[in-house]
């Protein structure tokens, strides 16, 4: 059985970052290029998003896979969308130093026809209003997944609420859930969440993990230990990525598969954070995934007495 079609649509930036390991400056980053980079190990992935006419060859290499379809990534007149943020040795807490949307401000997504069917559907992080115009274009997809951040649920909430309405797994991290639903147990405010619409939500903890929870599934995952965390920049896309991908590329999300999921996004996570950039990403190999997902298994199992 071959892998559904993933359609994500979000943002490929370039970002600047500093954390106590070093510094990059404009180098690929974005919530679509995390997530591409990430789910193409399982499944198919088709990018929808736009960059400027200074986005360089090398940046769209790093992008070129086989398995990572370009065709939706529109090319406009003017700059990129760049970010700069720094981090210090908390690696949970990046400090914004600049936002520049550029041509992203403007952006409509638009789906090309050949895409339209597609099964699974990554809503990554922009407007709640774009996130639902993305689906108005989509025939009858199978599985919506959507990100989120406090900057629309503060600003747009209304719009938010509209938009989470419709999609069958939420993912944001504990932070977000605690905002989102006014709640300070983070178990409490996704159960809350839960009642705005969302069959599934996911919560991510950074070097906690992620819990996942529905009305009659409760899973935690620790995340997988690494040594050194360069970035934790994309982690949550990467984890997006690994998640979203495992259950396109078995076709199904009953209780069994999205526990495997998150397992599957937390060890994509690891990848990320080991390096500035996509760089942890793209020295990924099917054969060190697998690795990882089999010592995490290891290390999280236990007997009873």
């Amino acid at each position: 059985m071959s892998a559904s079609r993933i359609l994500v649509v979000g943002s490929v930036a370039l970002d600047s970052v500093r954390t106590p390991f070093g510094e990059t400056v404009e180098t690929l980053g974005g919530s679509a290029s995390y997530f591409s980079l990430s789910a193409q190990f399982f499944a198919p992935v088709c990018l929808v998003a736009v960059v400027g006419d200074d986005f360089t060859d090398e940046h769209r290499e790093s992008l070129r896979s086989p398995d990572i379809d370009l065709c939706g990534l529109e090319v406009s007149a003017g700059s990129t969308f760049r970010w700069s943020g720094e981090y210090g040795y908390d690696l949970n807490e990046c400090r914004t130093l600049s936002t520049c949307l550029n041509v992203f401000e403007s952006f409509k997504p638009k789906i090309p026809p050949s895409l339209r069917r597609s099964d699974y559907v990554f809503l990554a992080n922009i407007d709640p209003v774009l996130q639902r115009e993305v689906l108005e274009q989509i025939d009858r997809p199978k599985l919506v997944v959507c990100d989120t951040m406090n900057f629309w649920i503060r600003g747009r909430r209304e719009e938010l609420l509209k938009t989470i309405e419709r999609v069958d797994i939420l993912i944001l991290n504990h932070a977000e859930a605690r905002e989102l639903a006014g709640e300070a147990n983070v178990i409490v405010a996704a159960r809350a969440i839960l009642g705005m619409g969302p069959k599934t939500v996911v919560v991510k903890k950074g070097e906690h993990g992620a819990f996942l929870i529905s009305s009659d599934l409760f899973f935690a995952a620790p995340a997988y230990p690494v040594d050194l965390i360069y970035d934790p920049t994309g982690a949550g896309d990467s984890f997006a990525g690994g998640f979203v991908g495992y259950l396109a590329m078995v076709g199904d999300h009953h209780p069994d598969r999205l526990r495997r999921a998150v397992v599957w996004g937390t060890v994509m996570a690891s990848f990320a954070v080991e390096r500035f950039s996509v760089g942890g990403l793209c020295r990924a190999t099917h054969e060190s995934i697998r690795e990882r997902f089999s010592r995490l298994r290891e290390i999280s199992q236990f007997e009873t007495d």
